[in-house]
């Protein structure tokens, strides 16, 4: 081959690029498919991350997003964050038009720099840059490069190359390369066929992708982070803050927490030490004593988010909370379990992913993983205690949908271990409805009932007991929405702390509850509790359907009618038993004018394939006619 052609096959392969990296910016080369239901398309995202040495790591991003349409500008994600040991070396971002031309070019300078953590924080060494870019048209295009290092490496990026709904990505790559002797564990996901390509080669692991199309939504399914196709990644051998270690399982990790995190923190007043044990001194059981000191927490400290120090994982000292009076999750529940110990009780230090996605950490793969800190206490016989340690208000032992029914890490100076927290059963999570209402010949209803909630249904109500009287006037006109022009005449609530149960009395009354026809009136039997909720429909149902947590509803109502009618019809009776649930109904004549009406419904938790949703939402259809059903008088 001359030197003529070499040349002219040089210049071809620099066109060809440069023609393949434009066609990335014009949003007019976008497959149909990658379209179809996407707000945004991530065109190319190639992140490279070079591991140098323990301490020492480089990540380099450059990623090209086209957003399609106003739902699509959160996807953009033009973001870097930092701190004392974690620096951004380069950042800019272009926009280009729908055609591919470029419009704007924004500097490291000109991105907007903020606190990285909300305003609850009391303060935080940790700050992110963030691209604020207001588009005048869609469709419009970013391409967005981002260079940071860092000294921490316990935390090495996933590859997640769909990163919410909406969202398609056609070109997606990532690499890590790591020095002679470095182990790096991988966890893969979620991928399906051969849609992930892997390449393997000294100290260095590659993976890419090509056209996934947008995941949508569907109620009743499982979380994102459950479905996503993602590869979690992790070095043996790390440094967090200064901290090195080498973790091969949970229970290393357990040491290490323990060890270089917490074991240090275990500091207390003598002071404090005698306060406590004179406060639990006439306490038989250790479980006692654990009651009275959670209550000590709740009334002398309160929570606010302190993000400082080992990437935000080592708790401040127990001296430092009792001299404040204040914390974040770690900081108090580290000093609730130094104030247990002075008592002579045992408890463990918890990491969990908290919220009510109920995420599991990966138990069969030991990294930094949680964003939440809870606390554990151990039990002989029956279920470990579980203490939410941020909160004023719940009762001791109840941790609710924040934190129930998933994976955690349990850390001791033994080491570390994987348990699953408290899980909520159906009967457990109860209401008990009991009441009565009257309607008068003008179709005026007089009612008023006692609704008593256990488990996650008094972890839906719990919070009602600080709102104040305005607050609480329209959260119960909502719940009754389908009652005419109802006032609420009287509200009395009852927080029983040690009984995990809420009772609410409330009684009301409403005008035009009944339809008058000529000699007929007809009175809906279903006043309190009626279920307006009816899944949404899907022609092409993708996802398995999940029900995340079940509940359990018995009503008991008495029914008067006015004294000129009598019954003419009731309604049919109920009594549905399948695998999503229970629904049963019955009307019973008690007099001549007094009716009692009898509802059981039952929802089960659990995860079923996705042909069952169409039952499942034929299941809810029904109760939702059947609890509009009506009781059908006439006048005597």
């Amino acid at each position: 081959m001359n030197s003529k052609m070499k040349v002219n096959i040089f210049f071809l392969l620099i066109n060809l690029l440069a023609f393949s990296q434009t066609e990335l910016y014009s949003s007019f080369t976008i497959s149909k498919d990658l379209a179809n239901q996407a707000n945004a398309v991530i065109r190319s995202n190639d992140i490279n991350i070079n591991l140098k040495s323990s301490n020492e790591m480089l990540v380099v991003q450059k990623r090209i997003i086209t957003v399609l349409n106003k739902n699509g500008n959160d996807a953009v994600d033009a973001y870097a964050y930092y701190d004392d040991v974690t620096k951004i070396k380069a950042l800019e971002a272009v926009v280009y038009n729908a055609s591919g031309s470029q419009i704007k070019k924004i500097k490291k300078n000109d991105f907007k720099d903020v606190s990285a953590v909300n305003g609850g924080t009391l303060y935080s060494d940790s700050r992110v840059k963030y691209l604020e870019y207001t588009p005048i048209t869609y469709p419009y295009t970013i391409e967005f490069t981002c260079e940071v290092s860092t000294s921490n490496t316990a935390f090495i990026d996933s590859f997640r190359p769909i990163e919410g709904y909406f969202v398609s990505t056609e070109n997606s790559s990532y690499t890590i390369d790591f020095p002679e002797g470095f182990t790096i564990l991988t966890k893969v996901k979620n991928f399906t066929d051969d849609v992930l390509k892997k390449s393997e080669g000294a100290n260095k692991i590659h993976y890419e992708v090509k056209n996934l199309a947008a995941l949508k939504p569907e109620m009743y399914s499982p979380s994102f982070f459950d479905i996503a196709p993602k590869v979690l990644l992790r070095s043996t051998h790390f440094t967090l803050e200064g901290v090195e270690t080498t973790v091969e399982n949970w229970n290393d990790f357990g040491k290490w927490m323990y060890n270089d995190l917490i074991k240090d923190t275990h500091d207390l007043p003598q002071s404090t030490i005698l306060e406590i044990q004179e406060l639990v001194k006439n306490e038989n059981t250790d479980l006692d004593k654990a009651k009275k000191i959670y209550q000590y927490v709740q009334d002398k400290t309160r929570y606010i988010s302190v993000q400082v120090g080992i990437g935000g994982w080592k708790p401040f000292n127990a001296s430092e909370v009792d001299r404040l009076g204040y914390g974040d999750c770690k900081a108090l529940t580290n000093y609730t379990m130094t104030l247990l110990h002075a008592a002579g009780v045992k408890s463990n230090y918890v990491v969990v992913y908290s919220k009510d996605g109920q995420r599991s950490l990966e138990k069969d793969f030991a990294s930094i993983q949680g964003d939440h800190v809870i606390l554990n206490i151990p039990q002989e016989t029956g279920e470990d205690i579980w203490l939410e340690c941020t909160s004023q208000k719940l009762p001791f032992g109840f941790i609710g949908d924040f934190t129930d029914d998933r994976d955690v890490l349990v850390v001791s100076s033994e080491g570390g271990k994987i348990q699953h927290t408290k899980k909520y059963e159906v009967d457990e999570s109860l209401q008990i409805i009991k009441g009565h209402y009257s309607i008068s010949k003008d179709g005026l209803i007089e009612a008023k009932a006692t609704f008593q909630s256990k488990g996650i249904q008094y972890d839906n109500k719990y919070w009602l007991e600080t709102e104040t009287e305005r607050e609480l006037d329209k959260h119960y006109k909502n719940r009754w929405g389908y009652i005419n022009d109802i006032t609420i005449k009287d509200m009395r609530l009852h927080n029983n702390k040690d009984q995990i149960e809420f009772i609410e009395d409330i009684s009301f009354q409403g005008d035009n509850y009944s339809k008058i026809i000529g000699d007929r009136m007809l009175v809906h039997v279903n006043a309190f509790n009626r279920n307006e909720h009816v899944p949404d429909r899907y022609r092409n149902r993708k996802l398995p359907l999940k029900v995340k947590r079940g509940f359990k509803d018995l009503d008991e109502v008495e029914i008067k009618i006015p004294a000129d009618y009598v019954v003419e019809s009731l309604p049919k009776n109920n009594s549905i038993e399948n695998k999503f649930g229970v629904y049963k109904t019955e009307v019973i004549v008690k007099d001549e004018h007094t009716l009692v009406y009898k509802r059981e419904f039952t929802i089960k938790d659990g995860e079923f394939p996705k042909e069952d949703y169409t039952a499942f939402r034929d299941f809810y259809k029904t109760v939702a006619r059947q609890d509009n059903a009506k009781i059908a008088l006439i006048k005597s």
